[in-house]
């Protein structure tokens, strides 16, 4: 709850921070001299209401989502020895890792796999595929799990949730003002909003948020590394070198970014929209203690 509170708070200090500079500039003077009835700074609260409500139900939903979306069975009784071992795991993990016992599931797949989900610390879920257990030996696996607690405890899944409903604030808010000065500077609406308007901030948002989604993927590249390493202090380097390089050795296609635990490699313009670096740069990242 801290974190979420310290990242709304911060959310509204960029906000005001914005509105004074917007003022300072002289920027809503400039539009009205030039006939551009725009409120900047209730564009800006509006945005930010859009922005962070779809990204705020899409975290709350995220473990309900996961359920259905990956066909996940959550363990509630151990039917099997496997069952029980994973609950014992997971349960090891969070205790050392300082968070609330997880929800644990399993869900069938054509790769070896693994995510973790949920709106808290305290209320996760944590989820490994039938293949990964089936062609990952128990230290291996013992790794990815650690891996997936490690984002738990980081806090990865709201932090990332509240991110992009910046990112969108923004996307919607520059948008808006591109649809606005093309509808009335180049089409010569003078009241409401001309097809211009809504043409231009559709392509204007399609556009923005593929840019924006550069950020998004970088800051979790970056996630992705405290997760190996977090990872490694809960059951070891070594082992969470070796169920990277069992991964690394796998020719699987990548999951929904949402739901992904290991990325696959890639190089070019395309590593820039990448939501995990490749392998071997994680790998050797643990090797060197970056």
């Amino acid at each position: 709850m801290m974190r979420i509170l310290l990242f709304l708070a911060t959310n509204i200090a960029i906000m005001v921070a914005i509105t004074i500079i917007f003022n300072v500039l002289g920027l809503q003077g400039a539009l009205d001299a030039n006939g551009v009835n725009l409120n900047l700074s209730g564009l800006l609260a509006m945005s930010a209401v859009i922005g962070m409500t779809g990204s705020a139900i899409s975290l709350f939903m995220s473990k309900w989502s996961a359920k259905h979306a990956m066909g996940v069975h959550v363990i509630e009784q151990p039917q099997n020895q496997t069952e029980q071992w994973l609950l014992n795991v997971v349960a090891g993990h969070a205790g050392r890792a300082g968070i609330g016992m997880p929800e644990v599931g399993i869900f069938d797949a054509r790769e070896p796999n693994a995510f973790a989900t949920g709106a808290s610390r305290n209320h996760a879920l944590v989820a490994v595929s039938t293949v990964l257990l089936s062609t990952m030996n128990a230290d291996q696996v013992e790794a990815v799990l650690g891996h997936e607690i490690s984002h738990v405890s980081n806090g990865d899944m709201v932090t990332m949730a509240l991110m992009q409903g910046v990112v969108n604030t923004f996307v919607y808010f520059f948008a808006s003002i591109i649809g606005y000065l093309v509808d009335r500077l180049v089409f010569k609406t003078e009241r409401g909003y001309g097809p211009a308007y809504y043409v231009t901030q559709l392509i204007a948002q399609i556009v923005l948020s593929i840019l924006a989604s550069m950020l998004v993927m970088w800051f979790s590249r970056h996630r992705e590394f405290r997760a190996d390493a977090g990872g490694a202090q809960l059951a070891g380097k070594q082992k969470m070198i070796s169920a990277l390089q069992a991964l690394q050795r796998s020719q699987e296609p990548q999951m929904p970014s949402e739901f992904s635990a290991f990325g696959i490699n890639g190089g070019g313009v395309w590593r820039l929209f990448m939501s995990h670096p490749p392998l071997e740069e994680r790998i050797e990242a643990l090797k060197s203690n970056r």
